[in-house]
């Protein structure tokens, strides 16, 4: 099968495209032919081996080459063969999940506990743009916001892969969304169910009167001392991400605000789609909001499998709205 493998750090040229075996599924595993992907921060943050914090952490990248060497995180496509021990799946049925690694291929193999029939009304790419950005958001908004019905989110960084899905999903949950972006994503931010839109070339959303219940920092474009004034009281903050850095950021963000939640009234969590407990169940719900219309997957652009690396090169730039999708 063909696919992107990496056995050293850099930029994308680090990618190489090769001939490799198909893999084989596990008792507990599925073979999924990939028809679609998308590529994440995640991608560029291993093929980079930034920032180089995360070298010297446990559980981090490792020191000198990439642990994964085949990235790609999201997948939809079609089940090609399954293990022994499999009964939820057969060959012929379409499927989404997010994984770990191994995406930027023709075929892999994912263990059935991560697997999710690809909703219905979704071609492979929409249900592709879907797993690590629309769980990131879900987990931010749902699971560390604890978000009510009738209470009011702030989104900073509302046009992006999670953003657009934060906005969406914010408004399916209840809530009145205020969203944060560039001038020229303010009407799609307006399109998606926001009830307000900073600009923020021309406003401070720090320095506004309003109060929300949740702040979902996915820019991290201020400190988070100044970026909690917006938040009322008892409000809470989750940080999905940070400015980017090689050497500490966008890590430095992160660690920052969990080192102030010691020191404030404001609850502070962090929301990563890969710790996730439970992303199976996640992609559920998920494929509800998508089924009915709730929430629609924005896609910036669509590359080939053999453009990969300009694909990870366009979204390091930071100017994607929405998702960049991979077709097979």
């Amino acid at each position: 099968m063909k696919a992107f493998v990496s056995n050293s750090y850099g930029s994308p040229d680090v990618l190489k495209f090769a001939e490799i075996p198909v893999p084989v599924p596990r008792d507990d595993e599925v073979l999924v032919r990939i028809r679609a992907g998308s590529v994440n921060p995640y991608d560029w943050h291993n093929m980079r081996g930034e920032p180089y914090l995360a070298r010297l952490m446990p559980g981090g990248l490792a020191l000198r080459t990439p642990k994964v060497t085949i990235l790609g995180a999201d997948i939809a496509g079609r089940v090609e063969a399954v293990g022994g021990n499999v009964t939820e799946f057969r060959p012929g049925d379409d499927v989404f999940a997010v994984i770990n690694g191994g995406g930027f291929a023709e075929y892999v193999c994912v263990r059935e506990s991560d697997l999710v029939p690809k909703p219905e009304n979704l071609s492979y790419e929409e249900a592709a743009a879907v797993p690590m950005a629309a769980n990131t958001a879900l987990l931010a908004l749902r699971d560390e916001g604890h978000l009510l019905p009738g209470q009011r989110v702030l989104v900073n960084g509302a046009s992006g892969g999670v953003g657009t899905f934060a906005v969406q999903i914010a408004r399916a949950l209840g809530a009145e969304v205020t969203g944060v972006c560039g001038p020229r994503n303010v009407d799609l931010v307006h399109s998606l169910g926001a009830a307000r839109v900073i600009d923020y070339t021309t406003q401070d959303f720090t320095r506004e009167a309003r109060r929300h219940d949740l702040l979902v920092d996915i820019a991290g474009s201020r400190p988070v001392s100044v970026s909690r004034r917006v938040l009322r009281p008892k409000g809470t903050y989750v940080v999905v991400g940070g400015p980017p850095g090689r050497w500490v950021q966008p890590m430095g963000h992160v660690l920052s605000a969990l080192a102030l939640s010691r020191f404030t009234g404001h609850r502070i969590s962090v929301a990563d789609a890969l710790s996730c407990p439970s992303p199976k169940q996640n992609l559920r719900t998920l494929s509800e909001f998508l089924n009915d219309g709730r929430v629609v997957p924005v896609i910036d652009r669509r590359y080939p499998f053999e453009e990969i690396p300009r694909a990870i090169g366009y979204l390091e730039e930071g100017h994607a709205s929405g998702k960049v999708v991979i077709s097979f």
